[in-house]
């Protein structure tokens, strides 16, 4: 099991058994570790369309922007259709003033593993067959929670619509809970976390805010907590969050630190009590944190103070002090950040880079690359590879000045962050799964 160690008193955590000798897989959003660094030091550099790094190239049909997750020799994606907007919200910004009322159109919520060496279809799993399916943002999708697999077995998530467990050998489904519900507005986005033995799932809708872990072995409940939090609205739409949380160890005990509208609440991962809440504004909180320094580092989402990095010891209502520095500017909404000793960078939406002193938040270096990016980026040594909405894959160096490295298209853009297999990248986007990696001699 590889960790690393932030400080004496808190250190990241594996999300179950992610490393199986020595071999590190891309097992869940941001991989093995959940903060976008992978072992590799052998990801391709260069390369395009038809190009002799391109293994291979499977097509998915649909709309889906969870990100491919690896174990051994399968890859693995959830799918699910693209669906029109109902009358009156057809277009692309469209953005409802009043709770929409359920589609009447029916969806099949997929899950399709890929042969790692091939990229051909091994299993199209139809995990579930939603009747009247709520609205969905068209900047989002029915399948954007990224699912956590390991030796056996994959856990699924779409939100309010289910989770599920399916065995990776024969696709047949374990378990399932369809009871675990909440009207997230625009669509779902928090991606679950396994721990041990509980698979943690959160739920930031318009109507509820609630997280819950499940037994990952049956799916039954084994603590349920609202947030429990003063959202100070009663805009449920300023409640809503997108979030994947983290666990680390404080103290000796294991926190669940999942960031919300209005707050970031640590919950003792075993029973759900609530240890700490810190209080920093915003809501669309959809980065994952990230744990170094002796410190835990999260973006609020929107707010004045996006960016902040905590001090995790503490119990209660955490006061202002516990925030060691925070930032307004540059921030990403979407893109989740990188942490390297330290260096922490972060690409905002637009095509910002910024490289931050992690120690005490003074702004290092920044420069901009061209295009929208929603893609988290991912860290192989001192490479830094950032994919945008229209295509193009840039590989910079990781430090202050992003010396751009190479400059790669492929034919249609991505949303969903890249994962890695061994020394190969593994791309989704908006219509093919990629294998990329250099040729062997």
């Amino acid at each position: 099991m590889r960790i690393n160690c932030a400080a004496v008193f808190v250190m990241w955590l594996l999300g179950g058994n992610s490393c199986a000798n020595g071999q590190d897989y891309w097992n869940q959003f941001r991989g093995s570790n959940g903060d976008g660094v992978t072992i590799s030091q052998q990801l391709p550099l260069q390369f395009s369309e038809g190009s002799k790094q391109i293994v291979w190239k499977t097509p998915i049909a649909g709309k889906a922007w969870s990100s491919p997750v690896v174990w051994k020799e399968q890859v693995w994606v959830t799918n699910a259709p693209e669906i029109q907007n109902p009358p009156g919200l057809s277009d692309f910004d469209a953005i409802p003033k009043t709770q929409p009322q359920p589609l009447e159109v029916p969806i099949k919520l997929t899950a399709i593993c890929l042969d790692l060496a091939t990229g051909k279809p091994i299993h199209e799993v139809t995990v579930f067959n939603v009747t009247q399916p709520q609205y969905t943002h068209q900047t989002n999708s029915y399948a954007s929670p990224t699912p956590v697999i390991e030796a056996g077995r994959i856990y699924v998530h779409y939100g309010t619509y289910g989770t599920a467990c399916l065995d990776t050998q024969t696709g047949e489904k374990l378990w399932e809970r369809t009871d675990l519900n909440c009207h997230h507005w625009r669509g779902a986005g928090s991606s679950p976390i396994v721990h041990q033995q509980a698979l943690y799932l959160s739920f930031d809708g318009y109507d509820k805010q609630f997280i819950v872990a499940l037994d990952k072995q049956t799916g039954k409940t084994i603590w349920q907590r609202d947030r429990d939090v003063d959202f100070g609205t009663d805009n449920g739409d300023a409640k809503k969050a997108y979030s994947t949380p983290v666990i680390l160890a404080v103290d000796g005990r294991d926190l669940l630190v999942s960031p919300h509208a209005a707050a970031t609440t640590a919950y003792d991962a075993k029973t759900g009590e609530i240890v700490w809440v810190i209080y920093h504004g915003g809501m669309n909180a959809a980065a994952r944190p990230l744990v170094g320094n002796g410190l835990v580092y999260i973006n609020a989402g929107d707010g004045n103070d996006a960016l902040i990095a905590l001090d995790p010891r503490g119990t209660g209502i955490l006061d202002q002090s516990s925030i060691k520095w925070r930032m307004g500017r540059m921030i990403p909404r979407r893109p989740s950040q990188l942490l390297s000793g330290n260096r922490f960078f972060m690409l905002e939406d637009k095509g910002v880079l910024a490289c931050l002193d992690a120690t005490n938040g003074d702004l290092i270096g920044s420069s901009r690359v061209s295009g929208n990016y929603w893609a988290s980026p991912i860290m192989s040594g001192d490479r830094i590879y950032i994919c945008s909405q229209d295509g193009k894959i840039t590989i910079v160096k990781a430090d202050p000045d992003f010396e751009v490295l190479a400059t790669n298209r492929l034919d249609d853009g991505m949303i969903a962050s890249p994962a890695v297999a061994g020394d190969s990248l593994i791309i989704r986007t908006y219509k093919n799964v990629y294998r990329i990696a250099n040729p062997k001699d």
